[in-house]
């Protein structure tokens, strides 16, 4: 099982941005060191998109992982934390449901996302989960939060150990089998299969079904024609 060793700071700019500074200088940390803020002023999404958590609002952190990791895995990374999220949520009975390839919705809004960025000395998986947040104005979509949801605020630091008890099964079972091993749980916390959908990256957009996963997590858009189209970036509209 993934053990971790987390550090605590008041206030950062980026958690990823932090350690993949922190390897460039200080060299590569233990596998599972996490770097998580109480409080990030210049978080990053997907497509530079900025993500800005004001002073114990929110759950931001990044892992590091130093093993070895099959290219073909590294798609489902962040498929694998959004699972841990939506079994977190459960405890709170937050019915979630898992937005492909790295969100985490509620009624429809965006509780959590996730950013893998791989590095040479292995792979950070950045995670931002909305906690005691009341404004969402730094995210860049309709948001929602855990105290929005129960009406309860959260302890950060207790929050994150709860956390990494669904992290820790769900990344060893992610670094054993792929998205093989999540496949299961994914698809059955994704409503959309079977809907028609768009997906959007950059200008670009196509529209069709979606049909499934393929074998690492990329998506499976049926098109017109009955064909399958391979995706594999794109910002999916439900």
């Amino acid at each position: 099982m993934m053990k971790f060793k987390i550090q605590w700071f008041d206030r950062l700019p980026s958690t990823n941005t932090f350690l993949k500074e922190s390897v460039e200088i200080n060299g590569v940390p233990g596998n599972g060191t996490i770097i998580a803020a109480r409080e990030q002023t210049q978080g990053r999404g997907r497509q530079a998109r900025q993500w800005i958590s004001g002073a114990n609002e929110n759950l931001t952190f990044s892992v590091f992982i130093s093993d070895r990791i099959d290219p073909q895995k590294l798609p489902s990374s962040t498929m694998a934390a959004a699972i841990a999220i939506r079994r977190l949520l459960a405890e709170e009975k937050i019915p979630a449901i898992l937005k492909w390839p790295n969100d985490v919705l509620v009624n429809g809004k965006k509780i959590c996302g996730i950013l893998s960025e791989r590095i040479s000395a292995g792979l950070i998986i950045g995670i931002g989960l909305n906690v005691n947040m009341r404004d969402p104005a730094g995210i860049d979509q309709p948001a929602t939060s855990i105290f929005h949801e129960t009406g309860e605020r959260q302890n950060l630091e207790e929050l994150l150990d709860r956390l990494l008890a669904h992290l820790a099964p769900q990344l060893t079972l992610w670094k054993a089998q792929g998205f093989a091993g999540l496949r299961a749980e994914w698809e059955a916390g994704c409503p959309a299969l079977g809907s028609t959908v768009t997906v959007r990256d950059g200008d670009s957009k196509r529209t069709g079904i979606l049909a499934g996963f393929g074998s690492a997590g990329e998506l499976l858009l049926r098109d017109s024609t009955g064909g399958n189209l391979t995706v594999w970036a794109g910002d999916l509209d439900i």
